[in-house]
This record gives structure tokens, C-alpha cells and sequence, in this order.
């Protein structure tokens, strides 16, 4: 395909669609990856119930080799919208940190509460 194996994964996936859309195999529009993405979930869920873990990581890389595909057709970097991702996460789990107490002690009802708090308050919302 003469995109280079040693690129990042990201990275490696965009080039190879835009490869194969050059040649004309490609969505017309973000309509098309978006409706695969949603296929892949699908397929993704299945194997997960059967608990078959390889058939599941085959499966999340398809997921995840969709959703750049998706990113490409919506014009966004998909190393950068995940990038912005990690960092909004990481940002908002300082916040639940910063309530105090043995997390793990806490319950899920509890850390969702914070969770839902740090996304207001990054988010503008009142303190």
C-alpha cells in the first residue's frame, strides 16, 4: 500500500484511506462512516457477550479504524480530537480527585456525581 508499517496507528489508518479514496474507494459523504461506525458497535457488542477476546480486539480495531475514517471525512485530525479528548479527561479526573477520599471506596453513584460536577464547572457552568 506504500503507506509505512512503522507510522502511528492514527496516522497509519488516515493515510490508507486517503490512498484507497484516492483510487475512488471511499463514502460520498460522512453519512457513510458514520453508519459504519455504528455497524462496527454492533459487531463489537456481539463478540464481547460471547466473550471472545480476540474476535473482540478485531472488532474495536475495525471500531477504531472507522471512526478515523469518519474524522477524515469530517475534516478533523483524529490524533489531535484524541489528544483533546485525554486532556479533557485528564482535567476533569483532577476534579473528582480533588472531592478527597479513597475513590476506590467511593461508590459509582458518587464518582458519576463528581464526573457530571467537573464536566459543569469546565464547562462554564456556575460553581
Amino acid at each position: 500500500d506504500g503507506v509505512p508499517r512503522e507510522l502511528p496507528a492514527l496516522l497509519r489508518s488516515q493515510r490508507v484511506q486517503e490512498k484507497a479514496a484516492a483510487l475512488g474507494f471511499d463514502w460520498p459523504d460522512a453519512r457513510g462512516p458514520l453508519g459504519k461506525v455504528r455497524e462496527e458497535i454492533g459487531e463489537l457488542e456481539v463478540e464481547i457477550e460471547r466473550a471472545d477476546v480476540a474476535a473482540s480486539e478485531a472488532e474495536l480495531g475495525d471500531l477504531l479504524f472507522s471512526v478515523v475514517n469518519l474524522a477524515r471525512h469530517l475534516k478533523i485530525d483524529a490524533e489531535a480530537a484524541l489528544r483533546g479528548a485525554a486532556g479533557r479527561f485528564s482535567r476533569r479526573f483532577r476534579r473528582v480527585e480533588e472531592g478527597g477520599g479513597d475513590l476506590r471506596a467511593l461508590g459509582l453513584d458518587e464518582l458519576e456525581r463528581r464526573w457530571e460536577e467537573a464536566k459543569r464547572l469546565e464547562q462554564g457552568g456556575p460553581e
